[in-house]
């Protein structure tokens, strides 16, 4: 029975996308040629280690104890890059990071872009996820660092480190009915038409919540991938929305919307950064989260 790194690779992807299909996108890797090394490896073992249904696949028990080892095996590989970087030049190290909605669209691009110009060996995921399934993931070892936007739960043992404030606020086009407000709670807008980001959004999965907590449902009108093509939308008047406040202010230099501050507690949120254990991470990891600290979304 030999397996690669690849291997084990693609098998922690599957399983933490539920789907062979998007675990094999993640891979960077044909779905045949994924499919292949799968059906290898199961007849390898003698046993299955996806469970095939309609909509995705579930782990069997003998992929469970798989992706426990797989993870071991990947976490101590990447502690030893980390571990040779500073004597082995051609040594590639790689870190994963989830990320909630305002960070992986606007304060994280800039400070990862020069934190990747310095280190050219280093590689480096990224995935936008909500806050608590980021919890989950970084207390798992799925990912080697998170950035929520909610407190952590205790429980969780996680260590926490501040990174930027992220106030959340109402955009509106110049003309609209309340573009001369200063303030407004939320449940005020919930009667316009909204303006969304794209399914799956931590951000807007938030603003969601919210919305159904004050009996509403939000009568979106189009749904986008990200604040600048929001902001666009908003200012032809197709409707409003609710987007990180430092978005809003860079897009209202180039475009006509107004800002309204929420007057709701929740619209102000403080962004950590959390993992594990700083000291079990690999080196490059440390090195990221130290970046991080120190030059918040720059």
């Amino acid at each position: 029975m030999r397996f690669d790194l690849v291997d084990l690779r693609l098998v922690l992807l599957v399983a933490e996308a539920a789907s062979i299909t998007h675990g094999a996108a993640r891979a960077g890797m044909a779905l045949a040629s994924a499919s292949e090394r799968i059906r290898a490896m199961e007849e390898a073992l003698g046993v299955p280690l996806f469970e095939r249904k309609r909509r995705g696949i579930s782990l069997t028990p003998a992929g469970t104890a798989l992706v426990h080892h797989a993870r071991a095996v990947t976490q101590q590989i990447e502690l030893m890059r980390g571990d040779l970087d500073q004597y082995a030049k051609g040594l590639r190290g790689r870190i994963r990071v989830y990320s909630n909605t305002a960070a992986t669209l606007e304060f994280l691009p800039h400070a990862l872009g020069s934190f990747l110009a310095a280190h050219p060996n280093i590689d480096l995921d990224l995935e936008e996820r909500p806050s608590t399934e980021i919890v989950r993931a970084v207390a798992g070892g799925q990912a080697d660092i998170g950035i929520v936007a909610d407190a952590v739960d205790p429980a969780a043992e996680l260590q926490t480190f501040p990174y930027v404030e992220d106030r959340l606020v109402l955009i509106v086009p110049n003309r609209h009915p309340l573009a001369k407000r200063r303030r407004i709670a939320f449940r005020d807008a919930l009667a316009f038409d909204f303006v969304g980001l794209a399914a799956g959004s931590a951000l807007q999965d938030h603003v969601d919540s919210h919305a159904a907590r004050a009996g509403h449902r939000l009568r979106l009108r189009v749904r986008l991938p990200g604040f600048d093509a929001v902001c666009r939308m908003v200012e032809s008047g197709i409707g409003v929305a609710v987007i990180s406040r430092a978005a809003a202010e860079r897009c209202r230099r180039s475009m006509s919307i107004r800002l309204v501050a929420l007057s709701d507690p929740w619209a102000l949120r403080h962004l950590r950064i959390c993992v594990r254990d700083l000291r079990s991470l690999p080196a490059h990891a440390q090195r990221l989260v130290d970046h991080l600290v120190a030059r918040p979304g720059k």
